[in-house]
């Protein structure tokens, strides 16, 4: 399990994308992602190692920090 899952998803819908959209923008980074996997990490069933946090921030244009922020929600 991952805590930050939940997080990529919150933002990613927020920013208006789709997974398969972020997904591309991974994999155009060098970040080998298929939808499907990104399913699992914001479903939380696939664990996300510190270099990935990296590649999700900046396919989504945020900090890796925010990842970690605690939402109002």
């Amino acid at each position: 399990m991952n805590i930050i899952g939940k997080k990529i998803r919150e933002i990613r819908m927020a920013k208006g994308l789709t997974q398969e959209q972020l997904a591309t923008a991974c994999c155009l980074l060098g970040f080998d992602l298929s939808r499907g996997t990104l399913a699992k990490v914001e479903s939380q069933n696939r664990q996300v190692t510190d270099y990935e946090i990296r590649y999700f921030a900046k396919a989504l244009n945020v900090a890796e920090g925010d990842f970690f922020a605690v939402s109002n929600q």
